[in-house]
């Protein structure tokens, strides 16, 4: 009988202004669960970095909120682990839908591209991966997560859609980034087991499209583990 695989899927929160795209988090779960995979939400038990109202896409002074609780919005209750508890052999490959909680909460790229920090136990977490050469599937903005924890030690190729300045910052952290020209597209590292996909990168993208691109880079990652 052929293994079950089992995928770390690490979120960022609820919300895709201060936490995960929601959609691509889902999207993500559901293509996992189409091929057969089994998965674990995981999350850093921390406050976010704020809290946008997402009706009027503005702070909400004086408000917190914490990562792990916003994502188990997600997963549903208690079925998200908090980071701290997770352990790399459990899993075959790992998994990171977008949002801005990404650049905000798991690193500081939203605020300083590539002169961003990433949170020490995100970086040890993800780097741990590439360092047992398990597969990566990054969406959205997620490759710049990666792109900020191998900088200086490996240059992988990725997509973050055709953002100019995007691909710029990803240049300036070693990575060589490869414009895509919609969210159907995938980009994959062979050396570093690395699958990329711009998903909301494109604000306007059909769902639909979205969820062809998550699809295909869920596929290709599992393909790997």
């Amino acid at each position: 009988m052929a293994k079950t695989l089992k995928v770390a899927v690490l979120l960022a929160g609820c919300g895709h202004l201060d936490g995960a795209e929601v959609r691509e988090a889902v999207l993500t779960l559901l293509a996992l669960d189409q091929h057969g995979a089994a998965f674990q939400c995981i999350a850093p038990n921390a406050d976010q970095h704020h809290v946008i109202n997402h009706v009027t896409g503005q702070p909400v002074p004086g408000a917190v909120r914490n990562i792990l609780e916003e994502a188990s919005r997600i997963a549903r209750v208690g079925q998200c682990l908090d980071l701290a508890k997770a352990r790399l052999e459990d899993y075959d490959a790992l998994l990171m839908p977008g949002g801005y909680g990404v650049a905000k909460n798991h690193c500081s790229f939203a605020f300083k591209g590539a002169e961003a920090e990433v949170r020490p136990d995100v970086a040890a977490f993800l780097r741990g991966f590439f360092d047992a050469k398990k597969p990566v599937g990054a969406i959205c903005i997620a490759p710049a997560l990666v792109a900020l924890v191998l900088a200086g030690t490996a240059s992988t190729d990725l997509t973050l859609g055709n953002d100019p300045s995007v691909a710029a910052a990803m240049e300036k952290l070693g990575q060589h980034h490869r414009n895509t020209p919609n969210a159907r597209e995938i980009i994959i590292d062979e050396a570093h087991k690395l699958v990329t996909t711009p998903a909301y990168m494109f604000d306007d993208a059909r769902l639909s499209d979205v969820f062809v691109g998550i699809e295909r880079c869920v596929a290709e990652v599992l393909k790997r583990a």
